[in-house]
């Protein structure tokens, strides 16, 4: 076993195991609320007063659902890549795509939500209100699930720590 900078005594087969395995785990988190939202979001349309809405409501419903689609296509993408290419062994490979995938996934996740927000506050409320909660919950995604983990990321690479955990692209 060769000592590795993270502080764990595991060969580069056993760190990207766990890699792997964390960023599932991480999946098994997202991927429901991306299912829940989706199927919401095809049920709407079916809803008796669907056909009242705005030209603004119609194109936001459009745009989230969009989002959400493309959210669960990311976010599923690892498991599909895996199941067409895991005979090859290019776990490393595997590892790198499925982080950038989990990202984007993420990202689109956190706009469909904001879409979801959007459009129901839109539904509900005045659209000064309607502003404030999607700029509202627009930047608690910005803060929490960006900001955060960027200010630690730069502060670790500021610290001239190495970045052990991300495989290099093959």
């Amino acid at each position: 076993m060769e000592d590795r900078p993270s502080g764990r005594d595991e060969t580069e087969d056993e760190r990207l195991d766990r890699n792997l395995g964390e960023l599932l785990q991480e999946l098994r988190v997202a991927l429901p609320g991306v299912q829940v939202l989706f199927a919401f979001l095809l049920a709407v349309p079916f809803q008796q007063n669907f056909t009242k809405i705005t030209p603004f409501e119609r194109d936001v419903y459009f745009a989230t659902l969009l989002l959400t689609a493309t959210a669960a296509i990311m976010l599923i993408a690892p498991s599909a890549y895996h199941r067409l290419t895991f005979h090859f062994q290019h776990k490393r490979r595997l590892v790198f795509l499925a982080n950038r995938f989990a990202i984007a996934g993420l990202g689109f996740l956190a706009l469909a939500m904001t879409g979801a927000i959007m459009l129901i506050t839109e539904v509900l409320f005045d659209p000064t209100m309607t502003a404030i909660t999607t700029a509202l919950a627009f930047s608690m995604f910005v803060v929490f699930w960006l900001a955060l983990p960027l200010r630690r990321r730069f502060r670790y690479l500021a610290a001239g720590l190495p970045q052990v955990d991300l495989p290099e692209d093959p």
